[in-house]
């Protein structure tokens, strides 16, 4: 990859600023959201589509649609898919004057074929008829039209999709193997967070900072700064070792795959305004390299082995943490003299311990350079069943418990 012309340089830099200032604050309105914020951000920055899969309620539109439309000046457009969407729909209805004239055309004004960015809800539930199309769309940037003639050029940056659920036929599959990216989104597990979401239904926050960034800024990023980042030798030796490493796991990913991802890399590095990928831009991949939610920890252990040792103890502790959050729902129903033992003999101790350990773990990180997402993923894990134990075995009032973390 080419050194970036220095004239562009500066440009470039406040377009990175931007998109992290817009991060930091769909970070700070959507709790509990942040790695998925930053990864949307990276794959948009790549010009690949996401997929958002999570339970109804998780805010996954409203993320979407927000991240969207902090894009000054870009054409945006969203569907909510069903098994009886049909293609006119989604990439332009038929154009009833000029049918009346003895003329079939098309009206792509407001449809996929114009927007610059989509967000695509239920995209598993495309139909069959939509299907060739749709993949066209996301592999190729083109439409067909019904009457025939040349394809249609699409603008189309990258896809933002969601589902509720994982595809279960050969049609939607096709689909799922497009989209790079795959993000797990969950309800919020800390009681405190949820708390405050209540409140927020209540007494609405004051309207938050809106940053912004111009659609030339972004493309301009997209074609021509990100590409420029420097790959160096080691960190392609570093992906070919992972690799090995899940295939040894029986985790295989396509060539294809691989390969786009390295895009995902040196777009973590320039939302990061750094010019060359580094091992710590490797912990976007935990989003790439699985097919089912199932063998995602694999991935990341595996990611995070080679790349960050203080992510990989951290993990060890979060095993920790499940393992008495299991123990919790496992004795719902007991007396609170029962938890309250419990809390005292165990969970306290086990809960405090790991606490200290992952704030250690993370200032060694802060020094030593490397990533810290995975260490504050474990310690969001650490203070939400905290939390758990906090207001459902010593029955403090969740309002009450952000007090006490």
């Amino acid at each position: 990859m080419g050194p970036q012309d220095p004239q562009e340089a500066p440009a470039a830099q406040d377009t990175a600023v931007r998109l992290r200032a817009i991060g930091d604050e769909l970070s700070d309105r959507f709790l509990e959201r942040a790695d998925v914020v930053r990864t949307l951000l990276v794959t948009l920055l790549a010009g690949q589509h996401s997929l958002m899969l999570g339970p109804p309620g998780t805010a996954k539109s409203e993320l979407a649609r927000e991240l969207t439309g902090r894009i000054a000046g870009a054409s945006y457009w969203e569907i909510l898919l069903s098994k009886f969407t049909a293609p006119t729909r989604m990439f332009g209805p038929v154009d009833v004057a000029a049918l009346a004239r003895g003329e079939y055309r098309q009206v792509y004004e407001g449809r996929a074929t114009t927007a610059h960015v989509a967000f695509i809800d239920e995209i598993f539930k495309c139909s069959t008829a939509a299907l060739n199309e749709t993949l066209g769309y996301l592999n190729e940037r083109i439409y067909h039209p019904e009457s025939g003639g040349e394809p249609v050029r699409c603008p189309l940056i990258g896809a933002i999709t969601a589902s509720n659920e994982l595809p279960d036929g050969e049609d939607s599959a096709a689909i799922y193997d497009r989209l790079l990216v795959r993000i797990e989104v969950k309800y919020l597990e800390d009681p405190s967070n949820f708390a405050a979401l209540v409140r927020s239904a209540v007494d609405p926050p004051a309207p938050p900072k809106r940053t912004t960034v111009e659609l030339a800024a972004l493309r301009h990023a997209v074609a021509e700064a990100v590409p420029a980042v420097e790959v160096p030798d080691g960190i392609v030796d570093a992906v070919c070792t992972l690799r090995a490493a899940l295939r040894r796991k029986e985790l295989i990913a396509s060539d294809r795959r691989w390969r786009q991802a390295v895009r995902l890399l040196q777009a973590s590095a320039f939302l990061d305004g750094r010019p060359a990928v580094v091992e710590s831009d490797l912990s976007v991949l935990t989003h790439v390299l699985w097919d089912s939610p199932a063998q995602r920890p694999t991935v990341e252990r595996e990611v995070l082995h080679l790349v960050n040792p203080d992510a990989k103890e951290a993990l060890d502790l979060a095993d920790t943490i499940d393992e008495l959050e299991t123990q919790l729902d496992a004795m719902a129903g007991q007396s609170r003299e029962a938890l309250s033992e419990w809390v005292i003999k165990k969970a306290h101790h086990q809960l405090a311990t790991a606490g200290k350990r992952l704030e250690r773990l993370r200032e060694d990180a802060v020094v030593a350079g490397r990533s810290t997402s995975a260490i504050d993923r474990v310690t969001g894990r650490q203070r939400a069943v905290r939390a758990r134990v906090l207001t459902e075995a010593l029955g403090v009032d969740a309002s009450m418990v952000q007090a006490q973390l």
